[in-house]
């Protein structure tokens, strides 16, 4: 479950654990308590990402019958922020993770420097079903990938604009 406590998670919760007819299912427990399981190829391109520079960006997604979270796709380093926008589908809920290098200006000295962003797509015309399983799911996902810079929530393209990343990462 996630650490808001929100309406959404709470009954999320209870129907995970309960099911429509008041009984325990088996299996509950652990889902609802740490949410999906990640995939250990999640957890390799991550790295990759982070050390090697392999990836620009990584879009995951939960497979709800394997119960994980695997990589959907991934852009290779010359890949654009626009490309990664595009990938994320219109209509669900995906998790999302780009490398965003940019110059930064201090006085005379100019230096390079690289941000990693962690971003929880999840439309207004996504199903809530969806919505509430990776918000969810987003907080244990989140500690299996080690070197997140920051994290947007966005709900629509404009949210997550190239505009807002390069505020962030100021």
């Amino acid at each position: 479950m996630c650490s808001c406590s929100c309406l959404f998670c709470v009954l999320f919760c209870f129907v995970s654990l309960f099911g429509d007819r008041g009984r325990v299912r088996r299996g509950a427990m652990a889902n609802a308590a740490s949410g999906m399981a990640v995939s250990d190829e999640c957890k390799l391109k991550f790295s990759e990402l982070q050390r090697k520079k392999v990836f620009r960006y990584i879009v995951f997604k939960i497979d709800e019958k394997a119960q994980q979270i695997v990589v959907e796709k991934s852009g290779g380093p010359d890949a654009t922020y626009e490309e990664f926008v595009t990938s994320l589908p219109e209509k669900d809920c995906r998790y999302g993770v780009y490398d965003f290098d940019f110059t930064s200006e201090d006085g005379d000295i100019s230096c390079q420097k690289s941000k990693i962003f962690f971003i929880a797509w999840s439309p207004d015309t996504s199903r809530v079903r969806a919505k509430m399983i990776y918000a969810s799911s987003k907080e244990t996902f989140k500690r299996e990938l080690n070197g997140i810079h920051y994290e947007l929530q966005a709900t629509d393209r404009t949210e997550m604009d190239l505009e807002v990343i390069k505020e962030r990462a100021k």
